[in-house]
This record gives structure tokens, C-alpha cells and sequence, in this order.
């Protein structure tokens, strides 16, 4: 395993970790104990997974079984779109670490920069009767990060980060913030590499973490089935020719390729799956390393903004919220 050092704390992130979006409770208790066992030391989860309480029976069945303790993992969750709000930061993190069953946590995202209004009772957006999502106008990204400082300093978490954030609003952060971001989540593959925000966060020591690093090759069939909703192109980068030579020419799957493309290049990776033979396989990603040629081959394979995959449109109006982070038209898909 390799680490990523942070740059305030200095805590080290590895930068393989275990993605768990879209991972049902009753399998997601299962792969994670396995992926520990494997060697992963990298949970990544949030509160709109739906998962953190079967995560945190995982972990504590793992340090139970006497696997390895609590300073061996760094676990990572996020504040929802739901508590995108000073007001509702606190009473949300100490939720989650209960569903966790942890003093602390690790890392801790603000997972998207916009906010809709909460149904108190379901803990879930209010949506209208002509289907969209009822957005809170309000959401105030510097207020939000003070109280998420606040809970740093009260040692709720170790590292305070974005998720899904543009350039313009992390330096709006930045600008006013006592404890720098020192992560940022975002999409990126090779068909979209964010290559100006990576310059951006490598000029201000924010380590970069790839969500969907295989193109989320489950997420078509996730958003047919589940909102009727289907995109009209979807990349197969498993299945690029370029890849699958290279899978060949290194005796790796297109996978360890892909993963290895990203983790070469100073990004941390959190891969899901719920088969233990591809948990495996994407954990043996450090001995090998790509050529320049290689390395370049792949760049090019960046189609930059019509690259991306995922702008959060299934939740009907978002894109009126005035922190909705992305230029429209962009693909007609999102989570």
C-alpha cells in the first residue's frame, strides 16, 4: 500500500480505498470485513449511501476478531446535500458516527456544494409535486466549513475536505478558512481527468481522490432500474483497445491499468465493487508501473467537460441551485 500525506495533519491516506456507493446494506457488511482482510485500510461511505451503519458493524467485527485496531483505518464520510447547512453539521456528524459505531472518523466531505430542503422525518430531500427537489438558496459554504472546523476541533475527525466542488468554490473556502480543505472527491477516469482542478488542489496541497476511477461501469444499470433514467452514451473504458493491449502487455486486467494510470499519477483511487475477485485484483495495483509512452496513450484519451458522466440531473431543478457546480450543457446523467 502506498499513502498520501496530508498536508496539515500530516496523516497518511492510502491511496487505494474501498468504495461503497450503491452497495446494499445486507452486502456491503460482507465485502467490507473481506476487503480488510485483503489489506484495504480505506473505507470510503457517506450518509447518502445508506450503508454506514452495516460499515460500522464490519469494522468494529473486524477489530472484535482482533483483525487489527482502530489507528490501522481511515475511514471517510460526508455531510449530505440534506445538512448543507451550519446549523445542521453537528447534529448530522454525531449521527453518522453513531451509525458507524466511531469516536472519530478520518476523513470528513461535504458532499456536494448545493443543499436541499429536509423531511425531518425521513432524513431525505422534500420533493415537489411536479417532482423536483425543493432547493435551500441559502447554502453558505464558508459558514458550513466553520462549524465543520468546529468539529475538528472538538476531535470529531482528523481531516476536513469537498466533494463535487468547482475551482471558484474551493478557493471561496480557502480564502476564509482557519483549517484548509486537504481533499478533494471528484470524478475522474481517463475519459475525464480533470487535469485544471488537479493543477489547482496540487498548488494548494489538497490530495485529490477519484470517485468512479473505471467509469462506474454498474451505474447505467443502477439509474435505469432505480429512476428509469438511462443516459445516451456511457463509457466502456474496461473495453478500450488501448487498455486491454496494455492489460495484456503488463499480464493485468484493464481494471489494475486504469487504476494504476490515476495512483501513478499522485491520485487516490476508491474503486467499488462487491466481488471479492475484483477487490483483489484492484488491490494489486503497485508492482507494476506504466511507461511515459503508456502514460501518455491514456491521457489522450481525455475528452475533458463531455467526458463526464455524473452532474447530478436525475434530481430534478438541481441545476437552479446557485452553488449547482457544473457548466450545462454537460451530459444528461448524474448522481
Amino acid at each position: 500500500m502506498k499513502y498520501a500525506k496530508l498536508s496539515q495533519t500530516k496523516d497518511l491516506m492510502p491511496t487505494l480505498g474501498l468504495g461503497t456507493w450503491q452497495a446494499s446494506p445486507d452486502v456491503i457488511g460482507s465485502i467490507v470485513y473481506k476487503a480488510l482482510d485483503l489489506g484495504y485500510r480505506h473505507i470510503d461511505t457517506a450518509f447518502n449511501y445508506n450503508n454506514e451503519e452495516a460499515i460500522g458493524m464490519a469494522i468494529q467485527k473486524w477489530i472484535k476478531d482482533r483483525k487489527g485496531s482502530r489507528r490501522d483505518l481511515f475511514i471517510t464520510t460526508k455531510l449530505p446535500h440534506v445538512a448543507n447547512r451550519a446549523s445542521d453539521v453537528k447534529k448530522f456528524f454525531e449521527l453518522q458516527l453513531q451509525r458507524l459505531q466511531l469516536d472519530y472518523v478520518d476523513l470528513y466531505l461535504i458532499h456536494v456544494p448545493f443543499a436541499f430542503h429536509c423531511d425531518p422525518k425521513t432524513l431525505t430531500p422534500i420533493v415537489k409535486s411536479c417532482g423536483e427537489y425543493e432547493l435551500d438558496h441559502d447554502t453558505d459554504h464558508v459558514k458550513t466549513w466553520k462549524a465543520m472546523e468546529d468539529c475538528q476541533k472538538d476531535g470529531l475527525v482528523r481531516n476536513l475536505g469537498l466533494s463535487n466542488f468547482n475551482e471558484a468554490q474551493i478557493a471561496n473556502i480557502i480564502k476564509s478558512a482557519t483549517i484548509k480543505p486537504q481533499v478533494l472527491q471528484v470524478e475522474l477516469h481517463a475519459y475525464f481527468q480533470q487535469i485544471p482542478l488537479r493543477q489547482f488542489c496540487e498548488e494548494h496541497d489538497i490530495v485529490v481522490t477519484a470517485y468512479a476511477p473505471l467509469g462506474s461501469p454498474g451505474a447505467k444499470d443502477h439509474f435505469v432500474n432505480k429512476y428509469n433514467y438511462s443516459p445516451d452514451k456511457f463509457p466502456d473504458l474496461l473495453g478500450l483497445p488501448d487498455v486491454k493491449k496494455m492489460a495484456e502487455k503488463y499480464k493485468k486486467t484493464p481494471a489494475q491499468v486504469l487504476l494504476r494510470f490515476l495512483v501513478q499519477q499522485n491520485v487516490v483511487v476508491i474503486p467499488k465493487s462487491t466481488s471479492e475477485k475484483r477487490i483483489k485484483e484492484n488491490s494489486n495495483i503497485y508492482d507494476f508501473k506504466l511507461t511515459l509512452e503508456d502514460i501518455k496513450t491514456l491521457k489522450n484519451l481525455d475528452r475533458g467537460e463531455d467526458g463526464r458522466i455524473f452532474n447530478f440531473l436525475f434530481w430534478k431543478g438541481v441545476e437552479n441551485h446557485p452553488e449547482y457546480p457544473f457548466k450545462l450543457p454537460v451530459s444528461l446523467f448524474g448522481i
